[in-house]
């Protein structure tokens, strides 16, 4: 009864599982770290069941291969193809596992007592820094200074420069903040929300009455269809955020 009568926030503390200390430095084994690593190797099994063992499929494939292909066809042709060109297609398996260790991420925190990694910013954030970052490595070792030119518009006067290169500036390095904040606080509202309603649920069970006991069930009802919605959003954020990283590749490699 107490778990459920506790802060819905309570469910993204970070808490130690096996502390470890060394001097000053904490290196100890959180619920998040734990989280993360059942998260990766989930994701290393799926890699090499697929991208690693394509040889082992069957000519006329089966339900899981159908939903492998599914994934396969529609990361590189919508996003790859269609977004980034021939130039991305090497890039491929980077935009594959990012999408996965998402949705992975997303989809382990649905899954009661368990942790959602990508409810907390500083995950989030330090993901999409680390891959802007990479994004903006790859394309000045392509284009050289040439790369500067995407924060001025092709076109514009010496006048405008000043105005523009600033605005252009800001909207470019804002990306990684954008991208984190999107991600984290859709998980976050969404498990908000499960947990408000589960609470709900069982203070009416609880009260011993007859009458709000049968009542229990409403949000119950209404706590399946958001779990529902909550494994589409799961899905679609993971989506939202691997589009989101074809656009910034492509502005790096074709510059526009």
């Amino acid at each position: 009864m107490k778990f459920f009568l506790t802060s819905p926030l309570e469910q993204f503390q970070i808490i130690p599982i096996i502390p470890l200390y060394f001097g000053n430095l904490n290196f100890s084994i959180t619920n998040s770290s734990l989280i993360l690593l059942i998260g990766i190797s989930f994701l290393v099994i799926f890699l090499q069941a697929t991208l690693y063992k394509k040889a082992s499929f069957s000519f006329i494939p089966k339900r899981w291969q159908n939903l492998i292909e599914l994934f396969y066809e529609m990361l590189a042709s919508l996003l790859i193809k269609d977004i980034v060109g021939t130039a991305g297609e090497k890039y491929f398996p980077f935009v594959f596992s990012t999408f996965f260790f998402i949705l992975i991420s997303n989809l382990i925190g649905l899954v009661p007592y368990s942790f959602t990694a990508t409810s907390h910013l500083i995950f989030t954030f330090s993901l999409a820094f680390f891959i802007f970052l990479g994004i903006n490595i790859i394309s000045i070792r392509k284009h050289g200074g040439l790369f500067f030119s995407l924060f001025l518009p092709a076109g514009s006067s010496l006048a405008l420069a000043f105005i523009l290169v600033p605005i252009e500036l800001v909207s470019y390095f804002v990306r990684p903040v954008s991208l984190s904040v999107r991600l984290f606080a859709n998980m976050m509202a969404g498990h908000t929300l499960l947990k408000v309603g589960a609470g709900f649920a069982w203070s009416m069970m609880s009260f011993g009455n007859s009458l709000l006991f049968f009542a229990h069930f409403l949000p119950i009802i209404i706590l399946v269809i958001v779990m529902v919605l909550e494994f589409g959003v799961a899905i679609i954020q993971a989506y939202v955020f691997t589009i989101l990283i074809c656009i910034y590749l492509n502005d790096g490699l074709n510059l526009h």
